[in-house]
């Protein structure tokens, strides 16, 4: 029997542009004061994330090291040593 029902799968194609673009939002260009969600004014700065005490989020920075993100979740407990 031939089955009619259209396949799952589908193809994406990503080109620079597209990547860029997602990249665009999820990274911040600079960090700023305030929550990029919720533009709450309660957020910590972490080297490479800013973190919303508000609403939880995490919003990462272009261009921050994440080895220095991960030596400050070590210092500050956040993590354990493995």
């Amino acid at each position: 029997m031939y089955n009619s029902a259209l396949p799952m799968n589908r193809v994406i194609r990503l080109t620079p542009e597209h990547t860029l673009r997602r990249a665009a939002k999820r990274f911040l260009e600079a960090p700023g004061d305030n929550c990029p969600k919720c533009e709450s004014t309660y957020v910590r700065r972490e080297p490479a994330f800013i973190h919303c005490r508000c609403c939880g989020n995490l919003a990462r920075i272009a261009n921050a090291s994440l080895a220095d993100q991960a030596l400050y979740e070590l210092r500050a407990g956040l993590r354990l040593a493995s």
